[in-house]
């Protein structure tokens, strides 16, 4: 067979990923789609996976991808009569800590929203179900029926088998030489087998080459961090291990194992990872590293343990190879900065489980423009400039494989390559005894320790109430946070939001443009600000954002610190020139009721100006652009500033605050005001599966024009998209609800109840202490009312809840709109 000179797609990589890709891009109806393997199928890094199965992950998105390739496997044996290689038996997942009862219990609420099918077990039900474990120590263990394994040479070639019969054509032992880019787009693939050289003209290539994907990324310029670690694991002779064996994942003793052959496969994720540090990646077929038992000795010593009888068995075989990390241990999915041309990379841990997932969802996305689930958190633009440091990549991937199976704590901060991104404001917050979190590199205030006590002659003051939550919502915790939230509602609070990610627009056909693609309506003076939202062709929410008009011809969008390569990339391939000026500006936010007294001792311009207005002051000596929006409920404006101002203009406004009791405050008060005024976050309330009406932000939509998304919109004046997690065929909106045990507070993906049947799942949460509640946000059925009554499911608990009217605090938003008294 030979090469085609042009092809509508090209797909490089001939492991499960790229023969998933091109199978569903060929199911989709897209002919002329090539795929091109250096050695033969499968020889690279899919080869030699362990293949494991677990369908309960901890997203919706993860979980939604790996049972649609549950569902994929029937639909290839039927279609190919090949064995795709599935054993469905089923999977135990131990824990022997309270700690990880706790995250099990967890995981099953978050199970029962995805409509997985799972039971709780005591160790000893664990025991009778597989004889061969040692459970003395265990005190809970997770059944899941759909969970298994598969054999991934069979998975492989039966998508690349059904991808044929579909019209893909496949090249083996076809090496990519070089990536051909003419303006910022893709337009070819440069090719060679043994002495033969091609050029195949394609508008759209997919990187798919597993370990070598970065590779072939800086063939055109682009950065695909991925990082190459070594994975051991070993095979036992065998023992008359039934091949029903289920699955067993034991977290707590970094190990997992399964039935292989009649023996079992022990594998483990080290405290100690290596990287693979080669030029080359997978240059030859089927590589293997030397084995290093003496790395993988906790992981078989857990082993014994667990299962005694592999204390007298020998091990027969030893694979040890490289794996596609990640800087978070995510997939890395998505159009690269060069247009055209998507990555599908980074299969690392749960990679085969979803290699169906991953198929359809980029194939959706190339040739509809936006795939069905909302895969941020998959999306290769989730990392900003610095993910091309090769340095920081590594240092995040071996954090990230060293502690693959310990819990995560909502909340808990990790500390690999950090500080990096830092507030001119940073030196000040690091005095005051800051504890930083960090999102997207930027060092953020989570909140200040010097807050922990009440100020003096405030209502609390020497009677501290104890408010921490119940379970792990109180793990990372501080009464720092409560006075933060008290002085912003009595005082002032000043937080630093200089993450904040910010875009620019100009030109004379900018308005037009960002018409087009803003729900909202931007036709307004300069000096305005307008929130609105950024939505796709099923109008679903791709970005949450304010728009302010600077000038006739200007415009700066202010969103979320991770999102901004994300909501940039979002509107360049909409055609808008993007400037994206983050790092130009810092951005102090003082909110509160004394707000308008602080800065009025600073500045001689008039602050009257109304809500969702725009000014330029000045601050002492310092220019600032004052935007009056606010994020959590009082009166106060966002203030902009060049970046060399930024600490001078922080020590101002701290030096002015500090007579009318104002305090600098962080993160974790925003979040639990924001709850009490029913703001939506982006990636938890509002998704790209969710629509502004779903969402209650149909007051955001303009009527009076046409937009991205608006026939989506006006068909859904019909009843509105489902959500997944409701059976019922019922449209959902967004509803807060408040929990009888204001202890009780959810964290996000809790379940949710009505009338004792699955209803919702949490999309978050919080603890108001403004209102003194516990608040937490679901999409329910469109006719729940204020006053029905629910349940929420935290850590196993199931507590009651009443839907309540929103928002919760200043109902009215007089606090916002008028001047302070």
């Amino acid at each position: 067979m030979k090469l085609p000179n042009s092809a509508r797609a090209v797909v490089i990589g001939g492991g499960v990923a790229g023969c998933s890709v091109a199978y569903h891009l060929a199911r989709l109806g897209w002919s002329e789609v090539i795929l091109v393997e250096r050695h033969e199928l499968t020889e690279g890094t899919t080869w030699h996976s362990a293949g494991f199965v677990g369908q309960l992950r901890s997203t919706v998105t993860q979980t939604k991808m790996i049972m649609y390739s549950a569902g994929l496997y029937p639909e290839l044996a039927e279609l190919t009569g090949m064995d795709p290689g599935w054993r469905g038996v089923g999977g135990l997942r131990l824990a022997t800590t309270s700690e990880r009862v706790e995250e099990s219990l967890r995981l099953a609420g978050a199970g029962e929203t995805y409509g997985l099918d799972l039971s709780v077990l005591s160790g000893a039900e664990a025991g009778e179900m597989l004889p061969l474990l040692e459970v003395r120590d265990v005190r809970a263990a997770l059944w899941l029926p759909g969970d298994g394994w598969l054999d991934p040479a069979l998975l492989a070639r039966a998508l690349a088998a059904g991808a044929s019969m579909l019209g893909v054509q496949i090249f083996t032992g076809t090496r990519v030489t070089g990536l051909d880019v003419v303006g910022g787009e893709i337009s070819g693939v440069r090719l060679t087998s043994g002495a033969e050289e091609w050029s195949v003209q394609a508008d759209t290539v997919v990187i798919a080459a597993g370990a070598a994907s970065g590779r072939v990324g800086r063939l055109a310029g682009v950065d695909i961090p991925v990082v190459p670690i070594k994975h051991q694991y070993v095979v036992t002779e065998p023992f008359e291990v039934p091949s029903s064996m289920p699955t067993v994942r034991d977290p707590d003793n970094i190990v997992y194992f399964r039935e292989e052959g009649g023996g079992i496969l022990v594998g483990g994720y080290i405290r100690t990872p290596e990287t693979w540090d080669t030029d080359r990646p997978l240059a030859e077929p089927r590589t293997l590293f030397d084995a290093d038992m003496p790395k993988f000795q906790e992981s078989w010593e857990s082993a014994v343990r667990r299962v005694p009888a592999l204390g007298r068995t020998g091990i027969v075989k030893v694979v040890h190879g490289p794996e596609a990390f990640t800087p978070d241990g995510e997939f890395l999915l998505g159009e690269t900065s060069v247009r055209g041309l998507w990555a599908a990379a980074g299969f690392c841990v749960h990679g085969l489980a979803a290699a169906g997932g991953v198929g359809k969802i980029m194939s959706e996305w190339i040739v509809d423009g936006s795939p069905e689930y909302d895969v941020f958190g998959m999306d290769l633009r989730r990392f900003g400039g610095h993910a091309r440091s090769a340095s920081w990549a590594r240092a995040k991937a071996l954090d990230s494989y060293s502690k693959y199976y310990d819990i995560v704590y909502p909340g808990e901060e990790r500390a690999a390559a950090r500080p990096l991104r830092r507030s001119p404001a940073w030196v000040r917050h690091a005095e005051l005894g800051a504890v930083f979190g960090e999102k997207a590199s930027w060092e953020r205030v989570n909140w200040f320790e010097s807050d922990a006590d009440p100020s003096p002659g405030s209502p609390e003051s020497g009677d501290a109430r104890e408010v921490r939550p119940l379970g792990w919502a109180g793990r990372i915790w501080s009464p720092a946070i409560r006075q933060e939230c008290l002085a912003t509602r009595d005082a002032a609070g000043l937080f630093d939001q200089t993450s904040f990610s910010k875009l620019e627009i100009s030109g004379h056909q900018a308005l037009v443009r960002l018409q087009r693609v803003c729900a909202g309506q931007l036709d307004r003076p300069p000096g305005s600000v307008v929130y609105t939202q950024l939505l796709n062709e099923r109008g679903g929410i791709e970005a949450d954002l304010t728009v302010t008009r600077l000038a006739e011809d200007s415009f700066r969008l202010v969103t979320g610190t991770a999102f901004g390569v994300h909501d940039a990339a979002w509107l360049r391939g909409h055609g808008l020139d993007v400037r994206d000026v983050t790092s130009a500006h810092a951005c102090y936010c003082l909110w509160g009721p004394r707000a308008l007294d602080i800065l009025g001792t600073l500045s001689d311009d008039d602050l009257t100006f109304g809500y969702m207005k725009a000014r330029e002051i000045s601050v002492g000596n310092v220019p600032v652009l004052a935007q009056r929006v606010t994020f959590v409920g009082e009166f106060g404006w966002e203030l902009y500033c060049p970046v060399e101002y930024g600490l001078t203009l922080w020590d101002a406004l701290m030096e002015a605050g500090a007579p009318y009791g104002m305090r600098p405050a962080g993160y974790r008060a925003i979040d639990s005001m924001r709850l009490e005024k029913g703001y939506r976050v982006w990636g938890m309330d509002i998704t790209p599966e969710t629509t502004p009406v779903e969402a209650g932000l149909g007051f955001a939509v303009a009527r009076d024009k046409d937009f991205l998304g608006r026939s989506a919109l006006e068909t859904a004046a019909r009843p509105s998209r489902l959500d997944a997690s409701d059976g019922s065929g019922a449209p959902v909106r967004l509803a807060c609800l408040v929990l009888d045990d204001p202890r009780q507070v959810c964290l996000g993906g809790e379940p949710v109840r009505a009338g004792g049947e699955p209803a919702s799942r949490v999309t978050s949460g919080g603890y108001g202490h403004r209102v003194e509640r516990s608040i937490a946000y679901a999409y329910l059925p469109a006719g729940t009312a204020p006053g029905d009554r629910v349940e929420v499911g935290v850590t196993g608990t199931w507590i009651g809840a009443t839907v309540t009217a929103e928002p919760l605090y200043d109902p009215a938003s007089d606090r916002i709109r008028r001047l302070p008294a």
